[in-house]
């Protein structure tokens, strides 16, 4: 983490999101299933950002805000309420959230193996797909063309 704002999290942005993060995705000793602040799951998290980031920053921004200030510093009880207040505002901030603490989690090979999963590559070994009701996609094959073709421009 750096404090370069154009670059990666600031350290108290990771801090912030690792602490958030374990109220998105708590520990389940009862599972076993680690936190989405396990120090694995989270620093793939941190390095999976991608287009995600700046959602993510903007969020973690709007939860220092709800918390008045420095959420890592609140207890555990006044942490929650703001995470959870968060959480609940929906929208396209906290979707970028969830995906970017949900996709993480749920790629870690201890979650899988908890889940009853084998961890393994969905291609090329694949998994095995029962067949479905190809009719879910008679609403995409009814819409309207979306392309052009090619031998339409060149004439």
């Amino acid at each position: 983490m750096t404090e370069d704002p154009g670059a990666e999290l600031t350290s108290t942005e990771a801090r912030d999101l690792r602490r958030l993060a374990a109220f998105m995705v708590p520990a389940s000793t009862e599972h076993g299933m680690p936190g989405a602040d396990d120090a694995a799951i989270f620093a793939d998290i941190v390095g999976s950002l991608g287009r995600d980031r700046d959602a993510v920053r903007n969020a973690l921004a709007r939860l220092r805000e709800i918390a008045g200030g420095d959420f890592a510093a609140l207890d555990e009880a006044k942490a929650e309420a703001a995470s959870m207040t968060l959480l609940g505002r929906g929208g396209p901030l906290m979707t970028a959230l969830g995906r970017a603490v949900l996709q993480c989690y749920y790629r870690d090979d201890r979650v899988l193996r908890a889940l009853g999963l084998e961890p393994q590559a969905p291609f090329p070994k694949g998994r095995a797909l029962e067949p479905g009701d190809w009719s879910l996609l008679d609403a995409v094959r009814g819409r309207a063309r979306m392309w052009r073709d090619v031998d339409d421009e060149r004439r």
